[in-house]
């Protein structure tokens, strides 16, 4: 869970305009009754297509990246408007404060807007050279670069989920999970998400057998020790408040032997650090690669779908920031991710 930004609210026009101090994060915070709906003006929507059933690969957690590049992608989106010109130079974004506000507000707004399309996929997509062979189901076609996704990463070093229990953190709107439960064949899929929208979304949509969905924090499972044969992570750690304390969860509620299948990206100034906690971590890594160059395709694949999406799900004040900041061929973040100054990476780690 997914991952996305700040449904933080704007402050409004006149405290904006009165008010050149520095906002304290309570300020920041209790604007959320004033109006503007900040977390789409700061970045972070999954965007896709509109037809039911589709993903939405671009931009949902496009602001979440990291610490100083998602604080300053958030400030430039801001900038669009007078009031957001103005709470951007009280220079009051700081990573945390949208990390939380991200996580409290603009997760479950997010979710209403695109569960009108069912939208069931956050993820930006993948796609190998030569592509990848899957012989999918009609109904999963349009989501193909998702699940290709979703494929590669539980198929990591020979992994065979088949009759195991596999608990997914950060499930979104439960597309990977549905996929997973129906092709790999666990005999039990529990998928979790902080968002609550979110929770309630996957369970009206996706109805399996063994499959279930659980509202919880990823630094705090509320599962018993030793619970899972397998972990599934998915674009959703760069969000996280406390990486270690994850990776320490994920490690106490595996089984020995049990993997965690894990994907996701970082910018530049916390290469170092992704390294350091994964390094430091009671996990072992057994097999590790850069998808960056996969991904990238996967968002060319579905650019037209991300930019139908921000006219179609979002609103009208909100569209031209959408068209900005979709994650397409020439966007910001495309050009950050293809000149490695981002970097998007698949790992497989076992406990002993």
């Amino acid at each position: 869970m997914c991952s996305v930004l700040p449904c933080q609210q704007l402050p409004g026009t006149r405290l904006a305009l009165n008010h050149r101090a520095k906002l304290s994060t309570q300020e920041v915070l209790s604007t959320q009754h004033n109006g503007l709906a900040a977390g789409h003006a700061a970045h972070l929507t999954k965007t896709g297509s509109v037809c039911p059933g589709i993903a939405a690969p671009g931009i949902l957690r496009a602001m979440a990246i990291s610490r100083a590049n998602f604080v300053d992608a958030a400030r430039d989106a801001l900038q669009h408007n007078p009031v957001g010109q103005r709470l951007v130079s009280t220079r009051v974004l700081n990573a945390q404060v949208v990390r939380r506000l991200s996580r409290k507000y603009f997760y479950p707004f997010v979710s209403r807007r695109l569960a009108a399309h069912d939208v069931t996929f956050l993820n930006w997509g993948y796609e190998e050279d030569p592509p990848v062979t899957l012989n999918l189901d009609a109904v999963d076609e349009p989501n193909r670069y998702n699940i290709h996704l979703y494929h590669s990463t539980a198929t990591q070093a020979d992994t065979d989920l088949t009759g195991k229990d596999v608990l997914e953190v950060s499930c979104g709107h439960g597309g990977g999970a549905s996929y997973l439960m129906r092709t790999m064949k666990p005999a039990k899929y529990t998928g979790l998400d902080f968002n609550p929208d979110g929770i309630k979304y996957c369970r009206r949509k996706q109805t399996l057998p063994g499959l279930d969905f659980i509202q919880g924090d990823a630094e705090d499972l509320p599962f018993a020790d030793e619970s899972f044969d397998a972990v599934v992570n998915i674009e959703a750690s760069h969000v996280y408040l406390k990486f270690p304390k994850f990776l320490s969860e994920v490690e106490r509620v595996l089984r020995p032997g049990g993997r965690l299948l894990y994907a996701d990206m970082r910018s530049s100034d916390e290469f170092s650090e992704w390294d350091a906690v994964i390094a430091a971590s009671p996990l072992q890594v057994i097999e590790k690669r850069s998808i960056s160059a996969e991904v990238l395709t996967g968002l060319e694949k579905t650019a037209h779908r991300n930019l139908e999406m921000v006219t179609k799900s979002l609103p009208v004040l909100l569209r031209p920031l959408g068209r900005q900041i979709v994650v397409g061929p020439g966007s910001p973040l495309y050009r950050r991710l293809q000149s490695g100054a981002i970097s998007y990476r698949m790992y497989c780690f076992a406990k002993e």
